[in-house]
């Protein structure tokens, strides 16, 4: 069946452009950097831990004043072999499920800062539903019964001490290793504000990370310039961080955070020839960093490359099958526009099974164009309101409800014929 103008202005190749067209990863530390570097854990401070106490409160009587004494945290997180992260880590609080990052580790695994200001925090696509120009965060979540108050979870405002912590605990969060989880349940307002060290233990069947163990192998010299690099990015000095990167990878070829940091710049300058060498470079250095991979799917998406993109996609679920569902994702669309329609469904279904915080909304959207390929205009209207539902406010919304509707005229007729008996 040849589908109409409504349908294929959805189902076309457009579909997997407004999909992937901008990729955010789950670990960015401020100044630009994904997941490979860039970032302090108190952006505000040059580049320190931050406060590790929480200050003296005022003298006074009130109870009011004392409820809403703001509420810090502080502690140190560590790999499984004792050693500090040799990147910054996100801290994430998770309130009855939803995960919200808080801040970052620096550069000896210690982390401080207040809890719900999120200064100098990226709240990307890992902790949002996405949005229609790419891979955006909207701030919405999927609406069911698990969904918490911005008072229980302290949201984008400053959580008190007095306020409600039930149900959240602390963690950090790194992709290919599993978290000690530090509970937050009954904190009160003047407990020590050090919880401790969390400890980060590699999964047995994950062998790609987002942190290169090259940073660690780094010399003296091409670290310095690193650092001095992912200092420039949090300041947007962009040129300077730039020749600091062209040092640090001068001095030290291997250097897999840096080619991924000057290919992220030459991305961002809409320069994809040169993007894709400095993260093949990276890739060179140390074939195991996941989020250069993600970054070359990306880019494949925007030259419509899809086969390019599949296996781009099938490398990165290979090194790591269960921490990125958008790798997924990237393939379910890819597939999809090489009209493996099996291999797109697999994909997109396995995606949603991970995606157990539903922060990847989007996947319904590609599940609605995979089954109305196959003809199952039922499920594909199902998903496309689940997707209404999770991104009301999407500015593809509009688009989405007419090709919804659709889809329901034709399932209703599928359905008509199926019971009119034959003669």
């Amino acid at each position: 069946m040849k589908c109409n103008q409504i349908l294929c202005s959805l189902f076309g190749l457009v579909l997997s452009l407004s999909v992937v067209s901008q990729l955010a990863l789950g670990q960015h530390p401020p100044g630009g950097g994904g997941a490979g570097g860039g970032g302090t854990a108190n952006p505000g401070g040059g580049g320190g831990i931050g406060r590790t106490t929480a200050p003296t409160p005022r003298n006074t009587n009130t109870n009011t004043d004392t409820l809403n004494r703001p509420a810090y945290l502080s502690g140190k997180v560590q790999m499984d072999d004792g050693s500090a992260p040799p990147e910054p880590v996100v801290i994430e609080r998770v309130c009855n499920g939803h995960p919200r990052a808080e801040g970052y580790t620096d550069s000896k695994g210690r982390f401080s800062f207040q809890l719900g200001q999120n200064q100098g925090v990226t709240q990307d696509a890992s902790y949002d539903d996405l949005g229609t120009n790419g891979i955006q965060p909207n701030g919405q979540t999927r609406r069911n019964n698990s969904a918490v108050s911005s008072q229980q979870t302290g949201g984008g405002m400053r959580v008190s001490a007095g306020q409600n912590l039930a149900g959240c605990e602390l963690r950090a969060s790194l992709p290919g290793f599993r978290s000690d989880a530090v509970n937050l349940s009954g904190r009160r307002m003047f407990d020590n504000p050090d919880v401790g060290t969390i400890v980060l233990r590699r999964l047995a069947n994950v062998e790609g990370t987002t942190i290169s163990m090259t940073t660690l192998q780094a010399p003296k010299d091409a670290r310095k310039a690193y650092d001095k690099a992912r200092e420039a990015l949090r300041k947007d000095k962009i040129a300077d961080a730039q020749k600091e990167l062209e040092k640090a990878v001068s001095a030290y070829p291997q250097f897999a955070a840096a080619w991924y940091e000057l290919g992220l710049i030459r991305e961002k300058h809409n320069e994809p020839a040169e993007a894709r060498k400095y993260y093949a470079q990276a890739i060179a250095a140390d074939p195991k960093l996941v989020t250069p991979y993600l970054h070359l799917a990306q880019i494949a998406s925007r030259e419509r490359n899809w086969q390019e993109m599949a296996d781009i996609s099938n490398r990165t679920i290979k090194l790591d099958p269960v921490d990125f569902p958008d790798a997924y994702l990237y393939n379910a669309v890819a597939n999809y526009n090489l009209r493996r329609f099996d291999a797109a469904e697999a994909s997109a279904r396995l995606a949603q099974k991970l995606d157990t915080a539903h922060r990847w909304p989007k996947v319904d959207r590609v599940l609605g164009a995979i089954l109305y390929e196959k003809k199952d205009y039922a499920g594909a209207a199902e998903h496309l309101r689940a997707y209404l539902t999770d991104s009301p406010d999407a500015t593809d919304a509009g688009q989405v409800k007419a090709q919804l509707s659709e889809l329901e005229k034709l399932s209703g007729d599928a359905k008509a014929k199926a019971e009119t008996p034959e003669h």
